[in-house]
Order: C-alpha cells, then structure tokens, then sequence
C-alpha cells in the first residue's frame, strides 16, 4: 500500500495535508494477525548542512560565524509503516501488502504530536492487551511487562 488512509482520503502527497501540519497519529494494522501499532509521524525534519565556501565568506560582522546551517526536508512518511522491529522486518522482506496503515489525526507541533500519541496509546490500552497490538511501551517508560494484569 504507497498511501496513507485518512478521513476517507488516500493521501499520497504532502500537499494534501492542510497547511500548519507537523505531523500525524497512524495506526499500522498488521492484516494477517490484526495487531494494531499506534505511532506518529513528523512530515518534516531538520537536516544539519555544512555552509560552502561562498556562504562562509559572506559572513561579516563580529564574533564567531556560524559553520552550518540547518534547514527542513521532506520525511520519509510515504513509505513509513512504523519503528517496531516486527513491523521493520516485515517490510524488509517485501510484505508491505499486509500492512494497512491509517491516519487517526493530524498535528500543528512537535509537542501536541507527542502529547496525542500518548492519547490514543492509553485510549487504545496498548499496554493492558499485548494480544491486540505491537506496541510494547510508550515514551519508552511504560512497559508491556511492567503492566503485566493480575486476574
């Protein structure tokens, strides 16, 4: 699948989301087991380059000039399924057909793109139902083993 599923919308470029848009909340369904993984996703990141030779003389006045720059380039959110390691092994072995993968909401910053991951990974109960999703942690404090129920 080379889209990402949202609102009943196949968005395949970055200019179909609306302006504003940091990142997303996804969720990655695996079809032949149907385990869910929530995660998001930056639109954007900052790549650091190092200033040329022309830039470096045009620098004037005092103290200490700057030797790099830092500017924003496209992620990889086209092709993205997720960053737990089952799903990556999968996918370097070809098998993105079995993947699903939806977008549950839209972010304007880093911080509320955070915040809502943890939103909908404790609204969901990632945790608490290791049987229905991939997920295994979140924020890397919260542990599936640490919250092992007892009946």
């Amino acid at each position: 699948m080379s889209y990402w599923l949202y609102k009943d919308t196949r968005m395949k470029d970055i200019s179909q989301f609306p302006v504003g848009t940091y990142g997303f909340i996804y969720l990655t369904i695996h079809l032949p087991s149907g385990k869910g993984y929530i995660g998001k996703k930056s639109l954007y990141h900052n790549v650091k380059k190092k200033l040329t030779k022309k830039e470096l003389a045009e620098q004037t006045g005092p103290g200490r000039k700057p030797t790099s720059k830092v500017t924003q380039k496209e992620s990889d959110w086209k092709t993205y399924y997720g960053s737990a390691k089952p799903i990556m092994e999968l996918i370097k072995l070809g098998k993105q057909e079995d993947f699903e993968r939806k977008i549950l909401c839209l972010a304007p910053t880093k911080k509320t793109l955070t915040y809502l991951e943890c939103k909908y990974l404790f609204k969901y109960e990632v945790l608490e139902n290791p049987e229905d999703w991939i997920n295994d942690n979140i924020l890397g404090k919260f542990f599936t083993k640490d919250f092992a129920l007892e009946d």
